[in-house]
């Protein structure tokens, strides 16, 4: 497990975007061979989300051969309403980008079957061979994805329920009119993400700071279902300083004194150049040998 803190949110930002660039080059993607990528949405991925979209304008990164997976989806939300996960992709992310719309996953909270519709999920998944990198965000309840506290630490996707306290919250985005927020959700389980490869984790913010807390230092517990990915092989969680309010002085310390360390997976940052000059097989560079045991 990593733990990689920086001075702020940007800088949070920044190296996030970095590490995805240099892991989608190390892979070398090309036809038959795509980089898959789960990613969240929420506020705190858009500024992972603009640097990595500037990476594409410079020409030092390309989605064209990256497949996606995206987290989660509203039941019964318009696909083409602004509050909808599909809307606040496009909108933020993939219409900035050389992705190919094929290669885009999102599931479908407007399907006539639900239940298929996870199940499709699941299989598209492993069709595509795995994730190899799935990027999520938490709540300051510790959830990831819709896996709100008390869901399976084995879960996979599936139809989700959502708590008082998340309709409350996403009341915002919906004028304060709680009669238009969604109640019920298609979200991948903690199980899926778990599957993955790796694992990268952004959590910014002072009001995450107790999430945080949880996933690093407390125990493995389904009431936080972040902390699951303690116990995930190939697990980064990158973090503010304002998110480590809650960590040991001790703690901080130690994982700070590993960013010389940390630092080498992003600089320098490999370009599409770069990538073509080396085959780099995943089982090779910072993916498999980085992690500090």
């Amino acid at each position: 497990m990593r733990l990689v803190i920086l001075d702020n949110y940007d800088a949070a930002s920044l190296w996030a975007a970095k590490y995805i660039r240099n892991r989608i080059l190390q892979f070398q993607p090309g036809p038959g061979r795509h980089f898959t990528l789960g990613l969240p949405t929420g506020s705190t991925p858009l500024g992972c989300y603009r640097q990595l979209i500037e990476f594409v304008k410079s020409g030092d990164l390309s989605f064209k051969h990256v497949t996606t997976f995206n987290m989660d989806e509203y039941v019964g939300l318009p696909r083409d309403h602004p509050e909808s996960y599909h809307s606040f992709m496009w909108t933020h992310f993939f219409k900035e980008v050389d992705i190919d719309p094929a290669n885009v996953h999102i599931l479908d909270g407007n399907a006539s079957d639900l239940e298929k519709e996870c199940a499709r999920f699941e299989r598209e998944i492993t069709l595509a061979g795995g994730i190899e990198l799935f990027v999520g965000g938490i709540g300051p309840d510790g959830h990831i994805a819709f896996n709100e506290p008390g869901s399976s630490l084995v879960s996979r996707t599936r139809v989700k329920t959502l708590a008082r306290d998340t309709i409350l919250a996403n009341a915002r985005f919906f004028g304060g009119d709680l009669d238009k927020v969604p109640t019920m959700a298609l979200t991948v389980g903690v199980g899926t993400v778990m599957d993955a490869r790796e694992v990268m984790i952004l959590i910014t913010g002072a009001h995450k700071a107790l999430a945080l807390y949880k996933a690093i230092e407390d125990g493995v517990n389904h009431m936080w279902t972040v902390s699951a990915f303690q116990q995930h092989p190939h697990s980064t969680f990158v973090c503010d300083e304002d998110a480590t309010l809650e960590l040991r002085v001790k703690t901080v310390k130690y994982f700070k004194g590993l960013m010389y360390v940390h630092n080498k997976l992003v600089d320098p940052m490999l370009s599409i150049k770069d990538s073509q000059s080396k085959v780099v097989e995943p089982s090779q560079g910072v993916h498999a040998d980085s992690y500090l045991e």
